[in-house]
């Protein structure tokens, strides 16, 4: 267990907030998360962090492909929510949210994003309760304009709170 000191530290480490999308057979699913990089330059190669219990992760695992959309500053707090908080288990998430078809078939959210990247996973690495998907990017575009939205805008100006599954959960009597 670490102490509030190192907990505090944590966050101050820089993120960004992205939904992370994926498809097995005709059905659709995404998930927020920060823990999204950019791996390799040539080929370019991208990284995502999943919790082992979300639907996300069953379909990314069946179909071994994923979408990231890049959250805008502007993002409500109830479009958030419905990708940061409410399962796919029980909500039907993209029939709430605009939304296309990728070249590789991934599902790609347009509302509130300025930018998405489809890749093809070709790694995967088991990191305890997450597993951390590893792919080539083939495909990337601009959405709209606008400034991404951070883990620290969300916070400190939003008053956002961590979904439990979250890489960076901390129970809320340790959120700045």
């Amino acid at each position: 267990m670490i102490d509030q000191n190192t907990i505090n530290a944590l966050f101050d480490m820089t993120y960004g907030l992205y939904i992370v999308s994926a498809r097995a057979g005709d059905k659709l699913n995404g998930q927020l998360t920060n823990t999204v990089f950019q791996v390799t330059a040539e080929p370019a190669r991208m990284a995502v962090a999943v919790n082992k219990a979300n639907l996300t992760h069953e379909y990314i695992t069946q179909s071994r492909a994923y979408s990231v959309s890049t959250l805008a500053e502007g993002a409500p707090m109830t479009f958030i929510g419905l990708f940061g908080f409410k399962s796919g288990r029980t909500v039907d998430k993209f029939s709430q949210t605009a939304h296309r078809q990728g070249k590789i078939g991934t599902p790609i959210v347009l509302d509130h994003c300025i930018s998405a990247f489809e890749v093809r996973v070709d790694q995967t690495v088991d990191v305890g309760t997450h597993t951390l998907f590893i792919g080539e990017i083939l495909d990337g575009e601009c959405i709209a304009e606008g400034k991404p939205l951070t883990y620290d805008y969300y916070y400190r100006v939003m008053k956002g709170k961590t979904p439990r599954n979250a890489t960076t959960y901390k129970p809320p009597a340790s959120q700045p």
